[in-house]
């Protein structure tokens, strides 16, 4: 088949219709008690957390670990040490670690402009992955990624976890049921008030044990900064989008795929650095965006330093219907119902209301989405995946949209025939990244 980018929306267009890219059936075929041996690549922040979560599961062993800091390698090795007894090998190149035929599955937790290279090598070689999200850090690498999975035997699980949260389940059912009316907007929101500035600080020398070449990786050639490494990588566009592929894409997920959508027509962006304007960080700090469905409009908006959010929550998706509104977030949902006036001149709700619905008490939804992986792979059961890549990705490539939107200062049209946005340049130009230092896009 030849590949081009219009595979985005015929792959998402089968996600939204309940089905599943075709793929072989995975080779090997674990019991409940066979061993799953994992390796991480990015162990830092949520590499770790992920590889974590894992380890809680009977059967689930961490046996290696790549990273570019050494620091955090020794210091991985000695948290899972502590989990399970032994030390992993370490990696500073994930390369050599992929070559190890004793790995299962892999654990995808470097920059988001890594892992596309990550992912695919990890595929090439064999591994089951789990890769945080967003998925990739631009369209195209999205779209190349998916193609290698689909021609896969192994699975993919991408690190959306609310997907694997039960409260989250019962409200896209409520959502889907119909009860809420026409639903003809959607908010998601994520207002972040922990955040404050990144001060300004001079570039310098790379900390010892860091090879920050290996680090740059495909990024463009720059002096080494620490407001660009670790945790912070996520405000520079070199390495990541913002809030918006940040939260945006935990939030905007859930809102899509309630909604059964996929690729939208038309996105519109405004905001900047109006909190912070003159922080060390690139992506804007405050941003609305408009995105156009054939039946309804989503809403994003972020900012920082406020947590005064939608509906008094600092995070979360508020699906807006004629009968009635569902207000969703990290910590339950509720109805709010609409009201209509009576001859008596009495205002009534059009749907009956119901007890705010809680997230269960002491419930890790990340446990759960890694346990959801490890059984898929047990049970060799692709479709039973809480957020496979074909359906992680369509939040991905459309956090992405928004960026585009928001880049170019104009509101922009998606071709979904030919899977661009049309005779726009500039904004066709973001759909594909421009690899460095002598990395190069991976194939399909």
């Amino acid at each position: 088949m030849t590949y081009t980018r219009r595979s985005f929306v015929k792959k998402s267009a089968l996600v939204s219709a309940g089905f599943t890219v075709p793929r072989p059936l995975v080779k090997r075929v674990l019991g409940a008690n066979d061993e799953l041996r994992f390796g991480v690549i990015g162990c830092n922040g949520m590499g770790w957390s992920d590889m974590r979560a894992h380890l809680k599961i009977d059967g689930v062993s961490c046996v290696a670990l790549a990273d570019a800091d050494s620091n955090v390698l020794a210091r991985r090795a000695l948290d899972a040490e502590k989990i399970q007894g032994t030390k992993p090998d370490l990696y500073g190149d994930y390369r050599r670690m992929l070559e190890r035929k004793d790995i299962d599955a892999v654990i995808i937790g470097t920059p988001d402009h890594w892992h596309c290279l990550n992912l695919i090598d990890s595929l090439q070689a064999g591994k089951h992955v789990y890769c945080e999200k967003p998925l990739a850090n631009s369209i195209e690498e999205c779209n190349r990624m998916l193609k290698v999975a689909s021609n896969s035997d192994r699975l993919v699980q991408i690190g959306q976890w609310q997907r694997s949260g039960v409260h989250y389940k019962h409200a896209i059912d409520f959502v889907r049921s119909g009860k809420l009316g026409n639903i003809r907007l959607v908010k998601v929101w994520a207002y972040q008030g922990w955040m404050k500035p990144v001060k300004v600080v001079p570039d310098g020398s790379a900390p010892n044990g860091v090879d920050y070449d290996m680090w740059l990786g495909p990024a463009p050639k720059r002096p080494f900064n620490p407001n660009r490494f670790h945790f912070n990588f996520r405000w520079f566009w070199d390495y990541a989008g913002g809030l918006m592929t940040d939260w945006g894409v935990h939030e905007i997920d859930i809102a899509l795929f309630a909604m059964n959508a996929t690729a939208p027509k038309s996105v519109m962006a405004s905001g900047g650095k109006l909190a912070y304007p003159n922080d060390a960080s690139e992506t804007p700090d405050t941003l609305q965006a408009v995105f156009e469905y054939d039946k309804f409009n989503m809403l994003w908006e972020h900012a920082t330093g406020i947590d005064g959010g939608n509906y008094g929550r600092t995070e979360g998706i508020a699906f807006i219907g004629n009968e009635a509104t569902l207000v969703l977030n990290r910590q339950g949902w509720e109805l709010i119902p609409e009201t209509i006036g009576g001859e008596d001149g009495i205002r009534r709700n059009k749907l009956e209301g119901l007890p705010k619905q809680s997230r269960p008490g002491g419930r890790n939804y990340l446990d759960d989405h890694a346990q959801n992986f490890v059984d898929a792979i047990r049970e060799n059961k692709p479709d039973s995946l809480a957020c496979g890549i074909e359906s992680g990705s369509v939040a991905a490539i459309n956090a992405h949209m928004g960026n585009v939107a928001y880049q170019t200062g104009r509101k922009v049209y998606w071709n979904a025939q030919e899977g661009d946005f049309g005779s726009d340049h500039e904004a066709n130009n973001a759909i594909t990244p421009i690899y460095h230092n002598g990395w190069e896009l991976p194939n399909e």
